[in-house]
């Protein structure tokens, strides 16, 4: 799952919703550098994509690409997924995706010290709204493209926007299956460590 999905699933609290992402930008074993509550959900965060990682649907949803993107289909699944997270919000939040995310947005800005890389796009995170922009699917060729400068190979993703086009139907249905199973996870897993 990408940033959106992480935020949605990872629970309500200001530390859960700065773990939440801070998961993508905390490597390592946690040994305390953070809140306890932050690291919570810094855990629940990397649960929640051994989970996805692991499911059947998921293997489904890879296998739809071509043996020659197989490698970065995992990229892209998180990708869509946020995509369609973001298109059919109504479905699976009870609040307007606009407010959820000026909340995200108002966090990551008071927040004075964010991790890595997340303090450096955190600003612009919020000016472009990454999160909301997830409802246009033609602002994946632009996270496409970002990624793509960040790969050792980034010719691994050329043509990849063109397969989510052709896949959109597939993979949307993939989804609707498996994002319900991935809520009753991390609800549990939060139900845990709470």
């Amino acid at each position: 799952m990408n940033y959106l999905a992480h935020l949605h699933l990872g629970g309500d609290a200001p530390a859960q919703l700065l773990g939440s992402l801070y998961g993508d930008f905390v490597k390592g074993p946690l040994a305390g550098q953070w809140p306890a509550d932050i690291e919570a959900a810094i855990r629940l965060h990397r649960r929640i994509d051994a989970f996805t990682d692991n499911h059947p649907l998921q293997a489904r949803s890879r296998a739809r690409f071509p043996a020659a993107r197989r490698r970065y289909a995992g990229i892209l699944l998180d990708l869509f997924f946020d995509h369609c997270l973001a298109l059919h919000w109504a479905d699976y939040a009870d609040q307007p995706l606009e407010q959820f995310t000026g909340r995200v947005y108002r966090l990551l800005v008071a927040e004075p010290a964010l991790p890595g890389r997340l303090a450096s796009i955190a600003p612009r995170m919020a000016e472009q709204d990454w999160l909301g922009s997830y409802t246009d699917f033609a602002v994946l060729e632009q996270v496409l493209h970002a990624m793509q400068r960040r790969l050792s190979r980034p010719e691994g993703l050329d043509g990849a926007m063109a397969e989510l086009e052709r896949l959109y139907q597939p993979l949307s249905e993939d989804f609707r299956l498996f994002y319900p199973e991935l809520q009753r996870f991390a609800a549990g897993q939060r139900l845990v460590t709470e």
